[in-house]
């Protein structure tokens, strides 16, 4: 899967066990939970950030300094929020979240302008630590990739790009500082 630029960036399923039983138990009303609630989270990446990243020359990327303004207007129904992602006033993609119900769990589905192929991932939320992983493969090699998100404060995220051979030793190929911008 190709990663969008840096997103610093859900449906609640209802097991068959929970819809097995509702349907069992005709005498009870099932009390299903909001399918919002564990989606609100997300909303932490809505907004105008000032972008500031450094890549480094490794074998999956070029050494470059870069400083652009990301704004991620955000928007949810019911159990999705979507953000269409907008990279120095340019839409680069709507991303599209859900919540996978197992906690902490989400997936990801980015879909760029101009027909392109849409893909699939997964952000993974521990904490203040939220992961972005997927990984590629060639024949029987597979080189793993994440976006490490680390929210110091509701308006600033430090992060970094990083990947690996083997899922356990990682090489940085860049890392960066996302800054909220106040609204006047």
């Amino acid at each position: 899967m190709k990663h969008p630029v840096p997103v610093h960036a859900l449906f609640c399923s209802v097991s068959l066990a929970v819809l097995s039983f509702a349907v069992s138990a005709p005498a009870q009303t099932a009390i299903l939970p909001s399918p919002t609630a564990d989606i609100d989270p997300l909303w932490a990446y809505a907004g105008t950030w000032t972008v500031t990243i450094d890549h480094f020359d490794t074998a999956h990327s070029k050494a470059l300094h870069e400083q652009t303004t990301l704004r991620n207007a955000c928007w949810k129904d019911g159990g999705y929020l979507a953000c269409n992602q907008y990279v120095d006033g340019i839409s680069k993609v709507l991303i599209v979240f859900t919540y996978t119900g197992k906690n902490g769990i989400y997936t990801s589905y980015q879909i760029p302008p101009l027909g392109d192929e849409p893909g699939k991932g997964q952000l993974i939320l521990e904490g203040n630590t939220w992961t972005f992983p997927w990984q590629t493969g060639e024949g029987d090699k597979t080189t793993f990739f994440r976006v490490v998100n680390v929210f110091l404060s509701a308006d600033r995220i430090d992060f970094r790009q990083e990947f690996s051979t083997d899922g356990v030793h990682w090489t940085a190929m860049a890392h960066g500082t996302e800054t909220r911008v106040k609204a006047n």
